[in-house]
């Protein structure tokens, strides 16, 4: 069974979390806005989309939890591009991009972060195998770089075909 326990306190949140399994893990909470970048391509050879950014009315991003997630979220909206100077843009795609390039992904992937209020930029997740489907955020950045989602088929199974 899967617990989430709050608190300030790290001790006090390990200690707590303890009394339900012995094996605890803790994360620090990141207080900023979820942005989003999508990055297509192998080695240095890379596209890297525009950013998008959550934008939640209470909660936690849940789209996945919806009922009729195609409709979107009930507590956030997704904004394409994001709402941000070009110059912090800029810092979170060169970002994705390095992320992406480390870790030795090819193909594509969809790298999630979170842009602090301090400005610092903190990585969230990398999605290796993203979706596909109408209301994924992945095909809808692409989208917005400009491909058509056709076009970003044929450039992943001209991808895999080279491999």
């Amino acid at each position: 069974m899967k617990r989430v326990v709050k608190s300030r306190n790290h001790r006090s949140c390990s200690n707590e979390a303890r009394q339900y399994d012995r094996k605890v893990l803790m994360e620090q909470a990141i207080y900023g806005s979820e942005v989003g970048c999508a990055v297509l391509g192998t080695g240095t050879d890379l596209i890297v989309s525009e950013i998008d950014q959550i934008n939640l009315k209470h909660g936690f991003f849940k789209i996945h939890q919806e009922a009729q997630p195609e409709k979107g979220s009930e507590n956030a909206t997704i904004q394409f591009p994001a709402d941000l100077p070009a110059e912090v843009r800029k810092r979170i795609q060169e970002t994705a991009k390095k992320i992406y390039q480390v870790l030795g992904c090819r193909g594509l992937a969809r790298i999630d972060l979170f842009l602090r209020e301090d400005g610092q930029i903190v990585l969230n997740e990398i999605n290796t195998m993203p979706g596909f489907t109408s209301y994924s955020r992945y095909p809808r950045m692409m989208t917005v770089a400009g491909f058509t989602l056709s076009e970003l088929i044929d450039r992943l199974i001209g991808l895999a075909l080279r491999r």
